[in-house]
């Protein structure tokens, strides 16, 4: 499909798309690891207006997720099975944006 057949609205995502896969190969952002930690904790708290990420530079990328109060359990999980899954696929989706070594902390 050329560019003249993509209605207005879809050719405005794609360039968009296309804005993000610039700043992922450029490995300057970790914005895809960033919206899949939030989508993940979302998908498993009480409270999913308390959930947000926080990219730290200073010592290494660290991702700090941050949860609801009560709601720490729910992504700790059993021995800690669901948040190391949750890292493992957060780490997954920084290794698109070019990130290597991300650490993936969860704060109360």
């Amino acid at each position: 499909m050329s560019d003249a057949e993509i209605p207005a609205d879809d050719a405005t995502e794609l360039d968009e798309t296309a804005d993000q896969g610039d700043a992922v190969a450029a490995g300057t952002s970790p914005e895809t690891a960033v919206a899949v930690l939030e989508y993940l904790a979302r998908a498993l708290v009480a409270d999913p207006d308390g959930v947000r990420v926080e990219a730290d530079d200073r010592d290494g990328l660290t991702l700090n997720v941050y949860v609801a109060d009560g709601d720490m359990g729910r992504v700790i999980g059993k021995r800690g099975r669901v948040a190391n899954a949750i890292r493992a696929v957060g780490r997954a989706a920084a290794a698109k944006d070019g990130e290597t070594g991300v650490a993936i902390e969860f704060v109360d």
